[in-house]
């Protein structure tokens, strides 16, 4: 619902802050044209009100005294087709701070105020421009870490998920109407429908649990790839870390056990984001610190999307390396590859147990292997993320928690639809609660303070 306070005049930086040649500041609400006429002169002499909607103008923000402040360019949008639905003028100035604090303090004299986070998004929804699960995914485009997110962010921007869920609220309002006609006519036998509400109901319930199966995976979509480096120590896990990254990251010596606690850095290859992860070195030890790293190690290891499990291939395997080794290969197989470092030495280890297409010999001294191991990793991600790549819309955890309570209702509702004689009354009280709840994915009816509480995740200028 259309409160005051989202139709006054607000005014933010769309671009982000720091140096660069422009930026660009938004200015909306009820009487942003008026106030765009005070602070701009034209070389025409005429105004910004006086132009057609959707024009650019070249021109100048002045202060009060008509002192020029910048040379800009005006986009004039009036309502209602604008991002937000209200009149709205586009200012691109220079990216100078001071320049910009200048600006934005003349709109606020002549009556704007600043924007909160999200408020432009906000407002959009409300009049209806779009709804909250395609603002939602404006934030997740913005923020898009691989390729996958950004086209999926995009698709979902476009309406893949609204569109989900209207077929899924269709289902539902058919499914009411088939429970009142149930009710209306009680005595009718032949205008029973409960065989039909039923096949809604499991129809509804099995597609929700379908996407809501892939709720943990689509973090790889949204955040990028985690590979964690484990193995005994000395086995060249920094070396191999350091080369992967490209920068020298983590401190490389020959001391065994010089990697005590997780060292992390990101790097994007081929449109994905790898988050790699340089862990403790596995051997038995009396020291508390180093038994708290090696307990990281571990739990990294079972986080990781993928394992680089390195062995150094120089010298043989201890028993309890060749132990960890084999429990290594068999708990994570399928996620794990075996790289044999150091070949650039005599190779003295021998362990058929772990060969496979999972295993590669390199060496970081003379990158022998170096590209074929970062296209098995390549070909890893892609198995990765190919189930995911059918569903065109990313959840969030707010998505997950409303879809988690619509299932849980779905199948109280499925109870009392198997009853000998079933409450149709009922059955339709819960049908309309299933609707009401469905509607807070799209905002339809979701509270003031529950909408600001999604939009406090957004930057000021969307």
């Amino acid at each position: 619902m259309l409160q005051a306070h989202d139709e006054e005049p607000i005014i933010a930086q769309c671009t982000p802050s720091g140096s660069g040649a422009i930026a660009l500041l938004r200015l909306s609400g009820v009487g942003a044209v008026a106030i765009a006429d005070a602070l701009s002169a034209l070389p025409s002499g005429k105004k910004l009100s006086e132009a057609s909607t959707h024009t650019v103008h070249f021109g100048y923000v002045v202060d009060r005294q008509r002192v020029h402040i910048d040379q800009v360019l005006f986009l004039l949008m009036r309502a209602p087709h604008t991002f937000t639905g209200q009149d709205t003028v586009e200012i691109t100035c220079h990216n100078n701070a001071f320049i910009i604090q200048a600006i934005i303090g003349e709109a606020i004299s002549h009556g704007a105020r600043v924007a909160q986070p999200g408020e432009f998004s906000k407002r959009a929804v409300v009049n209806e421009k779009i709804d909250l699960l395609q603002a939602e995914a404006i934030n997740e485009l913005i923020h898009a870490n691989t390729q996958h997110a950004l086209k999926q962010s995009l698709a979902q921007l476009k309406g893949t998920l609204s569109s989900f869920v209207a077929d899924i609220e269709q289902e539902l309002v058919r499914a009411l109407a088939l429970s009142e006609a149930s009710f209306e006519f009680l005595d009718e036998e032949y205008l029973e429908f409960g065989a039909q509400i039923r096949a809604i109901v499991t129809h509804v319930r099995d597609a929700i649990i379908t996407i809501k199966k892939q709720f943990n995976e689509q973090s790889r979509i949204r955040e990028g790839l985690r590979i964690a480096l484990v193995g005994s120590v000395n086995a060249g896990k920094s070396s191999l870390f350091n080369a992967l990254l490209g920068a020298d990251r983590a401190i490389v010596t020959p001391i065994a056990g010089t990697t005590r606690d997780v060292i992390e850095a990101g790097v994007y290859r081929n449109g994905n984001y790898w988050t790699l992860v340089d862990t403790a070195g596995i051997r038995e030890t009396d020291d508390i610190i180093e038994q708290e790293g090696i307990r990281r190690s571990f739990d990294e290891a079972h986080r990781a999307d993928i394992i680089l499990a390195a062995l150094d291939s120089s010298r043989p395997l201890t028993n309890q390396e060749q132990t960890f080794y084999e429990q290594l290969a068999s708990t994570y197989g399928t996620k794990a590859i075996i790289v044999l470092t150091k070949s650039d030495t005599q190779a003295h280890t021998q362990f058929p147990a772990l060969a496979g297409k999972h295993t590669l010999e390199v060496s970081t001294v003379t990158s022998h292997n170096m590209p074929a191991l970062e296209e098995l990793i390549e070909h890893m991600i892609g198995e990765l993320l190919g189930a995911q790549q059918s569903c065109a819309f990313l959840l969030n955890k707010r998505h997950f928690s409303i879809l988690l309570t619509v299932e849980q209702k779905l199948e109280e509702l499925d109870a009392l639809l198997h009853a000998s004689r079933v409450p149709y009354e009922l059955v339709s009280y819960h049908l309309n609660d299933l609707l009401a709840t469905l509607c807070e994915l799209t905002g339809k009816s979701v509270s003031e303070r529950g909408m600001d509480a999604v939009f406090r995740e957004f930057c000021v200028g969307k």
